[in-house]
């Protein structure tokens, strides 16, 4: 590897997504929840981050070291980049608790970062597509889980974001 490209290394994918930008209309690219370099590449490629989290405490308690690292990559190498929002997943809506850390998301942070309405229910037809390597529309096209990331697609494109 040369010095220019070890330098540069956040950029590789933002190079190859602009190559074929042209004929797609979103490109969406699903990270580990990790900060690794394919996550840096990712923010530094991206239009706009939309940041799906667990309803759970100690998902929240993680999501302002996020946020911190999502605005130094706006600062230092992405100055366009923009909060899509927060997309609440594995919501329980069932229980007490899960509904309090919905309000907690959405009062601490709806000011600042947009929060969706719609959220992904706690299902297991999701994970067992994964296993399966199916997206939810193949494995349970029917389900809660289906219906509700068709309604966050339509949140989303309504938004024009």
């Amino acid at each position: 590897m040369s010095l220019i490209s070890a330098m540069s290394r956040e950029y590789i994918l933002k190079e190859y997504i602009e190559a074929v930008a042209p004929y797609y209309d979103y490109i969406i690219v699903d990270c580990m929840p990790s900060l690794g370099m394919l996550t840096i590449n990712a923010l530094a490629a991206a239009d706009t981050v939309l940041i799906p989290l667990q309803a759970q405490y100690l998902s929240l308690k993680g999501l302002e070291q996020l946020i911190a690292t999502i605005m130094r990559i706006k600062k230092r190498i992405n100055p366009a980049l923009a909060f899509e929002g927060i997309l609440l997943t594995m919501v329980d809506a069932r229980t007490n608790y899960a509904r309090e850390i919905m309000e907690m998301v959405r009062g601490n942070y709806g000011q600042r970062i947009p929060v969706f309405e719609n959220y992904i229910p706690l299902s297991v037809r999701v994970s067992e597509a994964s296993a399966e390597g199916k997206s939810i529309f193949a494995h349970d096209p029917k389900g809660r889980a289906s219906a509700a990331y068709e309604a966050l697609t339509k949140e989303v494109l309504a938004h024009g974001r």
